[in-house]
C-alpha cells in the first residue's frame, strides 16, 4: 500500500486502470431531474383542469318583476331588463305564505303536474327558450297544487341558474 492511504491502481485484464471515483454522484441528479420533470406534468394537468372547470360563464344579471293573481290562480314574472336568460339552465322555486309550492314548475314545459295550461312565454317548452328583457312569463296553478294561492298571500319565487340564485322576487297576491 501506499503511504497516502489510497490504495494502488489496479488494472484490469484488458490493462484499463481502475481508479476509486465515485460513481454514485449519477443518481442525485438523475433522481433531481425526475422530480422536476414529475413536477412539470403534474402542474400541466391541473392548470388544465382547473381551465375546464372554470369553463362555466357567470350567471345572468338581470331584473324581474312578479305579481300573482288568486282569482285567476296566476304567478307571472317579466323580465325587467339585464341579460338574458336561457330557461333551459334556470330552476323556479315558488312559496306561497312561507310552504312550498307542492309541485314546482320544470320550466320550460308544456303540461305539468300541479299545473293548468301550458306557461306562456319562454317557460314554454314550444317557445324561444331565451327570456329576453320585456318579455313575460306566467304559470297557472292548478287548485291540486298546495298551498293554494289565495288574495293576500306573500307569494316568493326564486330563480336559480347553475346553481347561482340570481332573483328572489316577493309579492303579495291579489
Amino acid at each position: 500500500m501506499e503511504s497516502n492511504g489510497r490504495s494502488p491502481s489496479q488494472k484490469t485484464a484488458n490493462g484499463r486502470k481502475l481508479t476509486n471515483r465515485p460513481t454514485r454522484a449519477l443518481s442525485p441528479l438523475i433522481g433531481l431531474l425526475t422530480m422536476i420533470a414529475v413536477t412539470v406534468v403534474l402542474a400541466a394537468i391541473l392548470t388544465v383542469g382547473v381551465s375546464a372547470l372554470g369553463t362555466s360563464g357567470t350567471p345572468p344579471t338581470a331584473g324581474f318583476d312578479l305579481s300573482a293573481d288568486a282569482a285567476d290562480s296566476t304567478i307571472e314574472l317579466e323580465h325587467a331588463g339585464g341579460d338574458a336568460v336561457d330557461v333551459r339552465e334556470l330552476s323556479v322555486a315558488i312559496e306561497i305564505d312561507g310552504g312550498t309550492l307542492e309541485n314546482q314548475p320544470p320550466v320550460p314545459f308544456v303540461g305539468a303536474k300541479g299545473f293548468d295550461e301550458t306557461p306562456t312565454g319562454p317557460f314554454n317548452a314550444r317557445s324561444d327558450p331565451i327570456w329576453r328583457a320585456g318579455e313575460s312569463a306566467r304559470v297557472d296553478l292548478a287548485s291540486t297544487n298546495d298551498p293554494r294561492l289565495r288574495a293576500g298571500a306573500t307569494v316568493t319565487v326564486t330563480l336559480v341558474v347553475d346553481d347561482h340564485r340570481i332573483a328572489t322576487l316577493e309579492a303579495t297576491a291579489r
